[in-house]
Order: C-alpha cells, then structure tokens, then sequence
C-alpha cells in the first residue's frame, strides 16, 4: 500500500509530513485570507481541508451554485504551495433543506425531531438528502476534479447520527430482511418469545425506541449495527461520487477514538487513507496514554500502514465542563507522539480561532492572541520539527509483537441494560490494558478477533464478551500454533446474536483456559476491591473451578470466593478474572510478554519516558514535569536539533528527542 505521502505530494517535491488543519475563511472577510496564507507559510503548513460546513454558502437555494469565493481559495493556496483536502459539506445540511424536506430530520428514540441550528441534523436513511447530498458532492467533483491545489477527499465528517423515526424504520426493515431472509430467523436471533415480543409481520419491526422497561438486547444490538451499516452507505456514496472524477486521488472521513457508533474495522477497508480526531484532556495525567492508544487504534485500523490526524487542539476544546489549555510543550508532545506512533499527516481543527459560533472557544493554530501568542509560536514550532524528521519518517513503519483484540460488535452486545454491572465499560476497560502494556514499554497493535494473529508473539483480549465461533476457533488455534494469549474476564460469553453460551463461557475456551466450570459471576461495587494476595482487583470477580493441569497464578483471599484462581494458567494461555490495579495488571502482562520472547523497546526508561521505534528512528517523549536523564544503547544524533548524544540524553518536561543512531 502507497504511503500518504506518496498519494498526495506533488511530483518532484521531496518526502513531507503534511501538517495544517480545516481552514473555515468563509467565516471571515476576504482580506484576511491572504494574511493567513502568509502565516501559513511561517508556519510550514503543506496542508488545509476547506469546505468541511459550507453547504449553505456552496448551495444557497436549492440548485443553486456560488462557487467563486471557493475558486479563490483553491487558486491562492495553490499559489502558496499548501494542498487542499477538498470536503464534501454534508455533515451540515442547509436550513432551507430542513424546512423544504422535514423528512431529512433525524428523529431521537422518543420520536422528537432534531432540527437544524447545530451540524450532524440529517437523515442517514433520507432519500432525499442523499440525492441533494449526492448532487452537491457531483458539482464539487466534477467542478475541482482538475484543480492542481486538490490533493485529498475528505468525506462529510465525525459521521455520528443516529435515527429512530419513520425513515429509519423503513431502512432498518430492508437491512433486517438482508440480514435474516424470515421473520422466523429474525424472532429466532432476537429470542423474541420472551415477554411476548414475537413479530408476525415485518411492519410490526421498529427502531428501539422509549419503552416500558428493558429494550430487547438483540433489537438493541442489531440497531447499533445497522447504524454503522447505514451511514457507510451515506459514506459510500460520495466516495464513489468523487472517485469517478478523481481515480488517482485518496478519499478518507475522520473517525473519532472509540466513539461506539461505527464498526471502525469495516469502515477502515473503505477509506484510502484512514483518519481520525483525537483530543486528550490536558489535565488527564494518562492524557498521553490515551493519545498513544488512539494512535495504535487507527494505525491498526490502517493495516500498519501510515495515517492521519485530522483533527486535535492546539490548545483548549469548548465543550468539557472545564475547558483547560495545553500547558507549554504539551502541543508539540503529542503532535510527535502521533507520528512516532505512524501518523503522517498532523492536523487540527482548525487554522484560525473562530469569533463567532458555538466553537469561538475552542481553539486554533492561530488564536485570539494573533501571530505573537504562544500557541502560534508553538504551531510554528511544530512545523518546523516535522519539516526536519519528514524525509527520514514519511511512509516508514512500526514492527509490533503484542496484538490487543477489539470489536464493535462485542462492544455493542456488552453495554446493555439488563447487564450484571454498570460498572463495566468495554472502552474504560481497553484502555486500562493498554496502559499497563504502555508502562510497560511495550509497543502494541491493535486486531479484531478474526485477524491472522500469527505475527504477534503475545495477544491480549481486554474485554470480548461475545465472540463468534470464527473468532473463537482463531483464538485456540492461535495458541496451538505456539502463541502467547491473555484473556480478561467475561471473554466469551456470548455468541453473535448475543445468546449465552452453555456454561457462561465457551467450551473451548473454557478448556483452553483452564477453567473447569464458571459457577457465578460477581460482580465488585465501584469502590470495592478483592484481595488477590500480591494485588487487588477491581471491578469484577468470578467464582471458578479450574480444571486439571491448570495453574493458579493468584488466588483470591478472604470473602466468599476464598482460594478459588483469580489468575489461571493453562500453558499459554492466561486468564484474569478480575481486572489487577494498574500496576498489578502491568506487570503480569509484562511477564507474559517476557514469557513470549517479547522485550520492551528500551530498558532502564525513567518514569514518564515513552520509547517507540518508527523505521530506524528512535523516538523519545518525556510525559512528565521534571528533567530525567534517558540512557541509550549507543551514540545517537537527535534530528530535532542535530546534536550527538553518546550514551544518554536529557529530556525535560514535556520534550521530545527523534534520534538516529550515529557511528
């Protein structure tokens, strides 16, 4: 697969990072735009996406096009050598579209319009947004297809709509009908003869919506489902709509990190390039943990190959209860975390601080403070650095031995009323895996479960509880081929229909995990812990009968579950039926990595320093707020400053090193 920058650098350029943000000029008046080309240009800015709201200053009227003031930016960023990333403006339908087509609305689950005022207000399953949807799109394909600024298609964006009312019922019917062919396979997959709910008549099928008491899980599930599937149609279709006037050009839309509403494994095989907004809270002291994670999500999602930032904040976002800024450097940190971690491309949202609109807070590369503020200073910073590292780094990748298994679908089935915990968060729990394995210096991808794994030497599954029987048979023939697998609790339970299984888990893995018999779950209040004898645990419990041969790694102690195995061993596979305090969980997965043949990145990293390795480079990132000292198996040449470090080097707080090694 071509790196991002091969699709998108202009013949005779040398290799880029392309680093920028949207660029919204329309809010501003025209007299500026040079100005923020300029200051783009100081800033080493390759890269803007325009258009991404502008439906109603493109399309007035209905039919109606004003393409000049967009002409004119295309032409002056082209003048200034950045690229565009075109965007189709659907995520922001007019207002008169709303008033002339009430039917484009989504409805929420209590039948109550969403109307225009905000952005995402559309219909996934609106055959007439669509076809305005589609027309805009054609007119801007076929208008820009040629422009010599165009370098990407950035589709709609944060596809994020859900829909309950009467044109999602009609859609999730005909999804329902492909899915299953009968009624009958329907009531069998949703087991409708509970409470009386089986359906005679596919007219009788609905959205979720407002009931009594619980929802079915099944209806539930399928729901979630079909969302994703129905908005990918909305995605497909102006995909292929610019494809066919731009074959040689990459088409993406932007994800957001672990938002529940999309299948991100099925919607990644679509894309050119994948994409994604990510925005760490600065406070968070596990802020560069997450940003990290989000990374090795989309980079998985992406086959390995590099991606895209699309959006972050330079600064402060708008819309947590308190909005704090990125102290000084913090910026600069987790813009070279993301391409240590395989990004090729670092964009924000967005160029120039609004003033006006629901976001006037949220900020930009240019802020309120002008050219003379700090976050300009640092955005100025930023493009710098990338402009040094880009021809050693663009298109160049990571090489991971430890596999962290995801899945939507497992995700959807998990998060349903009648669990036996609220506490239990499939997203909550991901990352506290994958935050023991960060502290752990060792650098991961991420897989879904029907994913060849026999190029990982260790696999984790955090959090699984329904696994299909494709998924299940990979899981044990992974471990008989020799690999390392390590599963947390409540793996297996059930199956695709969210049904399960005799004996609460899986026979195979039961037998593949050392487990006799799963008596009863037990399930810990949020502040409880369970003694575990070297460590706690926390969240949850089970009381299980381990099979012979098993080995019992750490037992509980005291309470009901007395001496019975929170951890088991059955050869190489590891079940944890709890979740260990973090740095329990960290350690037993560092010795299951050891166990593995697999080795942190560096030894002897003080606390807070991240080593990862990209190509043949080594990158440094000190997350924390005191100077360390880092030592180095060699003499390096750090390429952000083109100094020689022989057998260590200094970091101080939040600074960054990207080193070579040197003769």
């Amino acid at each position: 697969m071509p790196s991002l920058d091969d699709l998108t650098r202009p013949p005779g350029r040398p290799p880029r990072l392309l680093y920028g943000g949207d660029w919204n000029p329309e809010q501003w008046p025209e007299d500026t735009w040079a100005e923020d080309l300029a200051l783009m240009r100081r800033a080493r800015v390759t890269s803007v996406t325009l258009g991404v709201f502008s439906w109603s200053r493109l399309e007035p009227e209905p039919g109606a096009r004003e393409f000049g003031w967009l002409d004119r930016l295309m032409d002056l960023t082209h003048d200034h050598g950045i690229g565009v990333v075109l965007a189709t403006p659907t995520s922001a339908p007019p207002a008169w579209l709303g008033r002339l087509h009430p039917e484009t609305l989504p409805r929420d689950e209590d039948g109550r319009t969403e109307w225009w005022g905000s952005r995402q207000h559309f219909s996934h399953s609106s055959e007439a947004y669509r076809r305005y949807a589609a027309a805009i799109t054609e007119d801007l394909a076929a208008r820009y297809a040629r422009h010599p600024a165009l370098t990407m298609w950035h589709i709609n964006n944060e596809y994020c709509t859900y829909d309950w009312g009467d044109e999602a019922a009609r859609t999730f019917r005909r999804w329902l009908s492909e899915r299953y062919g009968t009624l009958d396979a329907l009531n069998t997959a949703w087991g409708t003869d509970f409470w009386s709910q089986r359906y005679g008549a596919w007219e009788e099928v609905l959205p979720p919506r407002r009931a009594h008491y619980m929802k079915n899980p099944g209806q539930v599930l399928d729901f979630r489902r079909y969302t994703s599937d129905l908005l990918l149609e909305c995605y497909r279709a102006e995909r292929d709509i610019v494809r066919r006037h731009t074959p040689h050009l990459p088409v993406t839309t932007n994800f957001m990190p672990f938002w529940s509403g999309q299948d991100g494994w099925a919607w990644a095989a679509e894309e050119d390039v994948v994409s994604v907004d990510v925005y760490p809270d600065p406070r968070d002291p596990g802020g560069g943990q997450y940003n990290a994670m989000v990374a090795d999500l989309t980079r998985s999602e992406a086959g390995g190959a590099p991606w895209m930032v699309m959006e972050q904040a330079a600064g402060a976002v708008n819309w947590r209860g308190v909005n704090h800024p990125k102290p000084p450097g913090l910026n600069r940190l987790w813009a070279l975390q993301a391409v240590a971690r395989g990004a090729d491309a670092v964009c924000y949202f967005q160029w120039r601080q609004s003033r006006q609109g629901a976001e006037k807070f949220h900020s930009g590369m240019l802020g309120h403070a002008g050219e003379r503020g700090r976050v300009f200073r640092e955005t100025v910073r930023i493009g710098e650095d990338l402009a040094r590292i880009a021809p050693r780094v663009a298109g160049t990748r990571l090489t991971t031995e430890v596999a962290v298994l995801h899945d939507w679908h497992s995700w959807w089935a998990g998060a349903q009323d009648g669990a036996l915990s609220r506490h239990v968060d499939h997203a909550a729990i991901v990352r506290a895996w994958h935050r023991a394995l960060f502290d752990a210096h060792l650098p991961v991808s991420f897989a879904h479960p029907h994913h060849d794994l026999g190029a990982h030497r260790l696999v984790v599954v955090p959090h699984l509880y329904l696994l299909d029987d494709a998924a299940i048979e990979n899981l044990t023939g992974y471990v008989r081929s020799g690999g390392t697998l390590v599963c947390g609790f409540l793996t297996g339970v059930a199956d695709q229909d969210d049904r399960v299984r005799p004996g609460g888990m899986d026979a195979r893995l039961r037998d593949l995990l050392g487990i006799d018999l799963l008596q009863e779950w037990w399930p810990l209040d949020a502040d409880e812990r369970a003694d575990c004898g070297t460590f706690h645990g926390t969240l949850w419990s089970e009381e299980l009968t381990p099979a012979p041969g098993a080995e019992i790694l750490a037992a509980y102690r005291g309470g009901p579950l007395d001496g019975l195995p929170a951890v088991l061993r059955r050869g190489r596979a590891h079940y944890l039926s709890t979740l260990p305090e973090p740095a329990a969980l960290s350690a037993l997965l560092a010795a299951a990595a050891a166990g593995a043949g697999v080795r942190p990145v560096l030894d002897g990293l003080p606390p807070g320093v991240e080593a990862v390795r990209r190509g043949d480079l080594l990158f440094l990132l000190h997350h924390g707020s005191e100077p360390v000292t880092v030592p180095l198996p060699g003499p390096h040449r750090d390429l952000l400053t083109g100094e020689r470090a022989e057998r260590t080097v200094r970091l101080d707080r939040f600074a960054a090193a990207v080193l070579e090694a040197a003769p």
